[in-house]
């Protein structure tokens, strides 16, 4: 008979402690204790696998150079915004766990996911919709498959949350790719606890990371976030899966980012661009396009910035509004843009150009509701500073890639020559880069040829040069 203990779990982070207790001493949160009853069954044969196959081998070490390595066959999907995200496509055999605020969007991400792979059986397992509910967005997303295919031919869709039952349909379909929607409405009958609890999230998911390893079948997680905007549930669960994507966008605006958290097969820094619309998802290839607003007339305060994320190179639009401070305390407010940071150019600004920024108001925002943290826009924000502190506007068809450093220098970005290409590509006149891009020996000097670029490269070292050359 299975021994069964209590057990008292951290709602916040996971933390499990034998005894009750009112803070966590992990994530230092009070009152997030709650009481599960955990069974310790013995060891059950997998539902997906028979009897005679799921004998537990030893396994032995071996050697680094006596293991055969192929390169692993990716499962390339429609969405090029998905694959570039997953690094290249679906890996055979990975779990990946999508997280974000409800509503926006994530099932119907894997929905149309699901629609739009004719080639591919793909199993939609949903706890909180029923089959009709799935239709009704079905119809709506209006999939269009190849000719003399119906919509969703190869979509199967279950509506259940018992694992035990999910893998007896899944043994008896087959799928090629499988979905769960979501990980906290499953639960196990191996553990005595409601779904959603932390037990329960941990063992649904060992169960179905066990099946996806053991018969190298794609898993995929739906996961709710909570009210700080993690995703809900014990901590390991992001260490026990493969890959952590991460939907944001706000609901009230059309555009949507895909973001990678973790990827074991990839890029951990990609990014993803959609936009919601009635039949669904369409994906942003040109991302510069959105984020940069079209004017006849140039405004103060307004800069374009060259950006990296991941391997792709965009350029977004950077906006200061500094003014007078009415209440005798300034306000210093940045949207996408850390504000320590935010305080550190300021900080250089007054100190070392002589600005007299401490007695303003300060308002910093990234267009397209995206949030950066590359240090490379920190040339383009510290112009719109003082372009909207002077009341005079930058040139049109003028970007900046550069980070700025305490003593008032430009220092170097990396994969300068892409930014500037990007640059180039949407008619941009000239760009400001640090001098200590340019490399020093001669052979780093043929690699890196700046003439071949049909845009005027302005070659700063400090700050106040910068500001010379922009406003005389």
């Amino acid at each position: 008979m299975a021994k069964s203990k209590i057990a008292y779990f951290c709602q916040s982070c996971g933390f499990e402690s034998p005894k009750w207790l009112g803070k966590c001493p992990s994530c230092q949160q009070w009152n997030t204790f709650v009481e599960e009853v955990i069974e310790k069954g013995g060891n059950s044969v997998p539902a997906w696998k028979p009897a005679s196959t799921s004998q537990q081998r030893a396994n032995k070490p071996v050697q680094v150079a006596d293991i055969t390595y192929t390169e692993e066959h990716r499962i390339p999907t429609p969405d090029k915004e998905f694959n570039r995200v997953l690094g290249g496509g679906i890996v055979p055999g990975s779990l990946v766990l999508i997280g974000g605020e409800p509503g926006i969007g994530k099932s119907t991400l894997m929905l149309q996911l699901a629609l739009n792979m004719p080639h591919q059986k793909v199993l939609y397992v949903s706890g909180e919709e029923s089959d009709r509910q799935i239709k009704m967005r079905a119809e709506r997303l209006a999939a269009r498959p190849p000719k003399g295919e119906a919509i969703g031919e190869s979509a199967y869709i279950l509506t259940e949350t018992s694992t035990q039952n999910i893998f007896k349909q899944i043994e008896a379909l087959e799928p090629d790719i499988v979905v769960i929607d979501s990980i906290q409405t499953l639960h196990s009958s191996h553990i005595e606890s409601t779904p959603g609890s932390v037990s329960q999230v941990r063992e649904c998911t060992a169960e179905l990371l066990r099946f996806a390893k053991e018969t190298s079948t794609p898993v995929f997680l739906i996961g709710h976030i909570t009210k700080d905007g993690m995703i809900a549930g014990p901590k390991i669960l992001e260490h026990m899966v493969d890959t952590v994507l991460q939907f944001e966008g706000d609901r009230h605006h059309v555009y949507r980012i895909l973001r990678t958290i973790k990827n074991r097969f990839g890029s951990a820094s990609e990014l993803g661009i959609y936009e919601m619309m009635g039949e669904g998802l369409r994906e942003v290839s040109n991302p510069s396009e959105i984020l940069l607003s079209h004017r006849d007339t140039p405004l103060s305060g307004v800069t374009i910035s060259a950006t990296l994320e991941g391997m792709r190179p965009m350029l977004i639009e950077t906006q200061a509004l500094v003014s007078a401070s009415p209440y005798g305390t300034p306000q210093r407010t940045a949207t996408g843009f850390d504000t320590k940071r935010m305080s550190m150019l300021l900080a250089v600004l007054e100190k070392r150009c002589g600005f007299r920024l401490g007695v303003k108001d300060v308002f910093l925002n990234i267009t397209g509701g995206i949030r950066v943290e590359d240090p490379a826009i920190d040339l383009g924000l510290a112009a719109a500073i003082i372009s909207s502190h002077e009341d005079m506007p930058i040139p049109f068809k003028t970007c900046f890639a550069g980070e700025l450093g305490l003593s008032g220098e430009i220092r170097a970005v990396n994969r300068v020559e892409q930014r500037i290409a990007e640059a180039q590509k949407l008619g941009f006149n000239q760009i400001y880069i640090s001098k200590y891009n340019l490399p020093a020996s001669g052979q780093d000097k043929k690699r890196m040829d700046l003439s071949r670029y049909d845009i005027d490269i302005k070659i700063v070292s400090t700050i106040e040069e910068v500001f010379s050359l922009l406003f005389g």
